[in-house]
């Protein structure tokens, strides 16, 4: 994958973020959302963000599939 990817994984992280913050009301204040889902919605936009800043690190070449393949010259 090439950065271009993982810059948008982290854009999409920051997005679930956002969602999950702007989801959260004072105490006071109705809620339409659940606590509990306002809580997946931010540490899955986090996680999803470190997924992306690790990618982009380089450090994700242990995974089979996103390795270019080699070819040998013999």
């Amino acid at each position: 994958m090439n950065s271009l990817a993982w810059v948008g994984i982290i854009i999409w992280g920051l997005v679930v973020t956002g969602i999950g913050l702007v989801s959260a009301a004072p105490l006071e204040a109705t809620q339409d959302v659940a606590a509990h889902d306002v809580i997946f919605l931010v540490s899955g936009g986090l996680l999803t963000c470190l997924i992306g800043i690790v990618g982009l690190l380089g450090f994700m070449g242990w995974v089979p599939g996103l390795q270019p393949e080699r070819r040998s010259r013999a």
